[in-house]
Formats: structure tokens, sequence, C-alpha cells
């Protein structure tokens, strides 16, 4: 067993309060909830960056999602573990600013469900992208009218928590770039 199958979750209540430790497969085998991040990194042009998870990830493999997702390690906050994440993932850094939290459930291949508090990172970042292989096997910006129309036309080509998340951070921006454009 490697060490990602082996990493131990955050449990939580619905408050983000820790409540336990677990390790990463049982947790999503007993669909306990438990703490995760999210970041949506976008370029200059506003378009988002997407990345296709490699097809050997123990769910939802080779399929597109968010620029980065994982799970906080038990002595890091979602914004350490993000900048970690991208890192490994991606080949890069850059910073990320808390955005806003939901709890979802979602059954996923393999018999497992993901059952998450989930804080939302946003950022912008216009360099060069490095994947990993093992974790990443394609990545693109795409901008927002293009990103809605394939997800709705392809809904099985993305991951489960990306469908959900996607509307709520329209929402979030819709009402942020409101209230930029009203203290201006």
């Amino acid at each position: 067993m490697n060490i990602a199958q082996e990493q131990l979750l955050v449990l939580v209540n619905e408050q983000d309060e820790p409540v336990g430790l677990m390790e990463k497969m049982e947790v999503h085998q007993k669909a306990l909830l438990h703490r995760a991040f999210s970041v949506f990194l976008f370029n200059s042009k506003g378009e988002m960056l997407l990345q296709r998870r490699a097809f050997e990830k123990y769910h939802s493999g080779g399929l597109w999602t968010n620029t980065c997702c994982s799970h906080p390690y038990p002595d890091e906050t979602p914004s350490q573990a993000a900048t970690r994440r991208m890192r490994e993932e991606l080949g890069f850094e850059t910073s990320v600013d808390p955005a806003f939290s939901f709890i979802y459930k979602a059954a996923l291949d393999n018999e497992l469900t993901e059952y998450e508090f989930d804080h939302v990172l946003i950022g912008e970042y216009d360099g060069q992208v490095f994947p990993n292989k093992d974790e990443v096997v394609d990545y693109c910006y795409m901008n927002m009218d293009e990103l809605r129309g394939n997800m709705a036309n392809h809904p099985g080509n993305y991951t489960e928590w990306f469908k959900i998340a996607l509307p709520m951070l329209e929402e979030y921006l819709e009402k942020n770039n409101a209230m930029s454009d009203e203290n201006h």
C-alpha cells in the first residue's frame, strides 16, 4: 500500500470541528464526514484551470475536475494543504484565498462515497503547469460559458464534487464581484 492510501483524514462534525482520525479508504467506504479542500484557479483572462484525474486514481479516474482538491493532513490548514497539493499534482505554487465552505455527500465509483466538509479556495495563476502523471493525465484552461455548456452536455466527464461546487462558486464570484463593484 502506498503512503497516499494510508493517509489519515480528519473526521469532523457539521461545524468542521475535529472528532477523530481515520485511514482514507476506510473513511470513503464508511461515508464518514471529513475535512477536504477544493482549489479553483483562474488565469488573467478569467478562464478556469481544470485537471483530468489520472486513470489510476482510487476513484473518479479519468474525470475532469477543478484545479486541485484533496484532504489536509491532521496538522495542516486547508490553505497549507492546498499549497502542498498544487505543488505535488501540478508542479507549482500560488497564493489562494478562502472563499466559502460547504458539505456534500456523493456516491462514487468503486463503492466509495465522498462526504466532505469542503473548504473552497480561489486564486489566479498564469504560469506554467507541470502535471504529475501519477495524479493528472491532462489539464486545460476553459472559460466559464464553455465549461457550463460542456458540463451540461457531458456531465459524466466531470467529478461529482465539481458538479456540486461549480454553481456555488459562480454564485460566490457574482456576489463578490458585485460587492467589489459597489466599493469603487
